[in-house]
Parts: C-alpha cells; sequence; structure tokens
C-alpha cells in the first residue's frame, strides 16, 4: 500500500484504518482525536509497521506469486531451484491428498538421485502435462497414463514390471516437501514450460520433434505438443 494511499484513507475515514496483508491478515485500528490529521504521522508510522510485520509472515513462494501467474514457457528461467536441500530439510513434514502422494511417488521413481534442481524441474513437467490441454487434468491420470499398455506409460517407473518400493525415506520425505511446494503455487522457472523429459543416456524419437527448452542434472527437458 503506498504512502498517498494510507494518508487519503486516513484523512477520508478519521477514526479507523484497516490494512490486508495478503495470506497473513493484519487487521489494525487506530484512532485520532476529532482532528484526522493531529497524529497522522504516528498513525502512519503503526500502520506501516503493522503493513511489514504481516507481510514477512507471507512466504516467499506466496509473495513472488502475487500478481505473477504461471506463464509456461514464458516464465523467466531463473536456473535455480526455489530451495536448497538445507532449506528443504528444516521444513516440516508435509501432507496432503491423493494428487500430493502421486506426484511425490513420482519424483521418487524418476528424480531420486537428481540434483534439488532436477528434482523441481520433473515436478514441474508433471504439472505442466496437468495444465496442457492435450493431457489429463490431474496429477494421478498424468503419471499413470498409458500405465498397463506396453511402450504407451509415460513415466517410466510405471511400466518397468518393478515394485514401488520407497527404501530412502528420508528423500521421500524430502520429495513430499517439493511436491507440496509446487502444488501450492511454486514458481516454474526451470524448464520453459516443458512437457517432455528423458535421461541423456536414451534418444526417444520424439525428442527429434520438440524444440529442447533445459539440460538439468542427467534429464533433457523439452516442450511438447
Amino acid at each position: 500500500m503506498g504512502q498517498l494511499t494510507i494518508l487519503r484513507a486516513a484523512q477520508a475515514a478519521g477514526v479507523a484504518l484497516m490494512i490486508n496483508a495478503s495470506a497473513a491478515t493484519a487487521d489494525v485500528t487506530a484512532s485520532t482525536s476529532t482532528d484526522p490529521t493531529a497524529s497522522l504521522g504516528s498513525l502512519f508510522s503503526s500502520v506501516m509497521g503493522q503493513e511489514h510485520s504481516g507481510m514477512r509472515s507471507v512466504s516467499p513462494l506466496r509473495l513472488a506469486a502475487l500478481g505473477s501467474p504461471y506463464t509456461g514457457q514464458d516464465a523467466p528461467s531463473t536456473g535455480q531451484a526455489p530451495y536448497s536441500a538445507v532449506d528443504l530439510d528444516a521444513m516440516p513434514p508435509p501432507r496432503g491428498g491423493r494428487e500430493w502422494q502421486c506426484l511425490t511417488e513420482a519424483l521418487y521413481f524418476e528424480a531420486r538421485g537428481e540434483t534439488v534442481a532436477g528434482q523441481f524441474a520433473v515436478a514441474e513437467v508433471v504439472l505442466n502435462r496437468v495444465d496442457h490441454v492435450n493431457y489429463p487434468d490431474t496429477i494421478c491420470d498424468v503419471v499413470n497414463q498409458g500405465t498397463g499398455r506396453r511402450l504407451a506409460c509415460q513415466f517410466t517407473y510405471t511400466c518397468d514390471g518393478q515394485p514401488e518400493t520407497v527404501t530412502d525415506h528420508a528423500t521421500h520425505q524430502r520429495l513430499g516437501k517439493i511436491a507440496r511446494i509446487m502444488m501450492d503455487g511454486g514458481p516454474r522457472g526451470l524448464t520453459g514450460g516443458a512437457t517432455h523429459y528423458h535421461a541423456n543416456w536414451v534418444s526417444p524419437d520424439w525428442a527429434r520433434s520438440f524444440p529442447q527448452t533445459a539440460e538439468i542434472g542427467t534429464h533433457l527437458f523439452y516442450l511438447g505438443r
């Protein structure tokens, strides 16, 4: 909120002023004398202090997302994950429903050996597909598309014949945090809106048809149709 807006609000209301600080709401009322401008300086200082306090309680990801809707391939590439492994490990255990479980599972079996940036990048691809008109509109349906049909599965681990058994629980929990962050609106600035990826030791036919948008860890990323 700008200074001019605050001044006008205080002059118009005379007795009260209210601020809503995004996700963290800080409702502040400040009384003045019958002269609305008598204590305007102290009122302004009090209000700004409350606003700053409220904004500090909003997460960096929420602040980054305010006024900046996801724009797919037009999003500027930062080249870095929004959080480091140290940041993630310091966060409380995540929680979620079936969609969160599907994304966590996909990250574990597709990217647990990747860097944190590579793990965020794979999460981007799954969510980019959810948003794309040519793919299913839920995470679980995207992850399991083609499962059970020979050479039709979209994510290898769902049709490689191996059991999906979690053995590294610390990594699984970290990946659950990444899934939670991305499902809650985390920035997608690593892959240029990619909808496809493959490991750098294979060369699928479709890779010749799509423009490559990024290379992160052992994965190459592409913008498909």
